[in-house]
């Protein structure tokens, strides 16, 4: 007989789970009683919001699992909402988006970054000099800004260095609105930030541009007690050092919100359909309506080389063709535009 005839399965040591023994379920809290705030920072973990008119911090709960949280969303807070320096809420709950800013590291990269959410309008800042304006990399916001459902509008800096009226008549064609600044870096009123600040009221809107271009100066100016950090462009390089780490919404005294981001470099737009890229050069889009079928809109017999040779896309139709063309190229691999080069 073996040694081991005598034991039966009864005999066998089971070690205990260490999970626990209560079983699990699929059900969730449904945390009826959470109150509904606005993301306004987010830093390693940690959600600033406002709620009620005051700032309170919050963790992500475990149930939204991977669900991305960004500046501008609604969201649904439980446990200590009391925005005290020592508490610390829950987000149980992400508020449906009315409306997502995304762009991709690179057009040739379908990951998509999201920038904000339920903003209503995107304001592109540029600097009219120092450093020098890159009509490309406009083109490509603006097609982010159309793509999302955002208004756009035109703040030109730097006025008091270079005119805008070669800038105006690129983009006049669009009939996207403008205001041409002089800002003061030293914290002074600075003229055109009044008429910003109209066309800010009421409504909630990312500030989107490179480094270097006076946004950070601008946000100091329609909010006094922001203090955003401003910097200086390099001489060598032509490129702004980046002033704004993460993205910050802040409450404009009047009505609204601004929300600034940092600067960027390039805009990638690999999140985009390129056959809506035509959508969105409404000066472009017309002469395409005669193109034949399947036309890509970079090939030969593509009607808008004659539409921009015959001047009705504007003086600087060609251009505008060329940017086109650049960002199609861009996501076949047969040219790299870099994501905003001028």
């Amino acid at each position: 007989m073996s040694g081991y005839d005598h034991l039966d399965e009864s005999a066998v040591r089971v070690r205990p789970s260490r999970r626990g023994s209560r079983p699990r379920t699929k059900e969730r809290p449904a945390h009826k009683d959470a109150q509904e705030a606005l993301v306004t920072a987010v830093d390693r973990g940690r959600y600033t919001t406002r709620l009620d008119g005051r700032p309170v911090t919050a963790m992500r709960a475990r149930e939204l699992g991977r669900k991305s949280i960004v500046v501008g969303d609604h969201v649904g807070l439980v446990g200590d909402i009391s925005g005290g320096p020592d508490a610390l809420a829950r987000i149980v709950r992400v508020l449906p988006r009315s409306s997502v800013l995304r762009r991709s590291a690179d057009d040739s990269d379908r990951v998509e970054r999201v920038i904000v959410a339920n903003a209503d309008q995107m304001v592109l800042v540029t600097a009219l000099a120092d450093p020098e304006p890159r009509p490309r990399m406009i083109d490509r916001c603006l097609v982010a800004a159309y793509d999302a459902g955002l208004d756009p509008l035109l703040v030109l800096t730097k006025s008091d260095l270079a005119s805008p009226d070669e800038l105006l008549e690129i983009y006049r064609p669009l009939n996207v609105p403008y205001v041409v600044t002089s800002l003061d870096p030293s914290g002074g009123h600075g003229m055109g930030v009044d008429t910003v600040r109209e066309h800010l009221r009421d409504r909630i809107s990312v500030l989107v541009g490179h480094s270097g271009v006076g946004k950070s100066t601008l946000v100091n100016a329609l909010v006094p007690d922001a203090l955003r950090t401003t910097g200086v462009v390099n001489d060598v390089t032509g490129r702004g050092r980046h002033t704004s780490s993460s993205a910050v919404a802040l409450e404009l005294p009047g009505g609204g919100w601004v929300v600034d981001t940092p600067g960027v470099r390039s805009f990638g737009l690999g999140h985009v359909d390129p056959g809506s890229f035509i959508e969105h050069f409404p000066d472009l889009a017309e002469g395409a309506e005669q193109c034949p079928r399947g036309c890509s809109h970079d090939e030969p017999g593509c009607a808008l080389d004659a539409w921009v040779a015959s001047g009705r896309a504007g003086a600087f139709g060609a251009a505008r063709l060329e940017s086109l063309r650049r960002l199609l190229r861009s996501r076949t691999g047969e040219s790299a535009d870099g994501g905003g080069i001028s």
